[in-house]
């Protein structure tokens, strides 16, 4: 039997093992070419903006679009020793993503402390999304 764990808990296990960063920290860290994932909704994404130098993958598809035995990896990723920041809204979907990542290999990866709002907050780069062939 498994023992039962809160959000709660299972959220500060996955803290545990993060360094997580900040909105400049991320951005100079992105500058030096980590890779930020964006894993919010796509409504937020349409509502509140991206951030332009972001890829994004649905939530329920990270560790698919990561994990480099799978057929659906997205070859933007790179290899397990690129540092992968993820993003969600607020930092808490982030940071079992991020944990989860680690899980699959990429030692380095992290979360955006606060997500996007932090990183909009901060005075960051922000733009709107622009529809594509991505976003439909």
């Amino acid at each position: 039997m498994v023992a039962r764990k809160t959000i709660d808990e299972l959220l500060a296990q996955a803290r545990a093992g993060l360094v997580r960063v900040g909105p400049h920290e991320a951005r100079d860290a992105i500058r030096g070419g980590a890779l930020l994932i964006d894993i919010r909704s796509e409504s937020q994404r349409a509502a509140d903006g991206i951030v332009p130098d972001a890829i994004w993958f649905a939530r329920n598809v990270l560790e698919w679009r990561c994990d480099p035995s799978c057929e659906a990896r997205d070859d933007r990723v790179g290899g397990l020793e690129r540092r992968l920041i993820v993003m969600c809204d607020a930092g808490y979907q982030s940071s079992l993503g991020a944990a989860t990542l680690q899980q699959l290999g990429f030692a380095s990866a992290t979360d955006l402390v606060g997500g996007f709002q932090a990183w909009r907050a901060a005075g960051l780069q922000v733009a709107a999304l622009v529809e594509t062939s991505e976003t439909r």
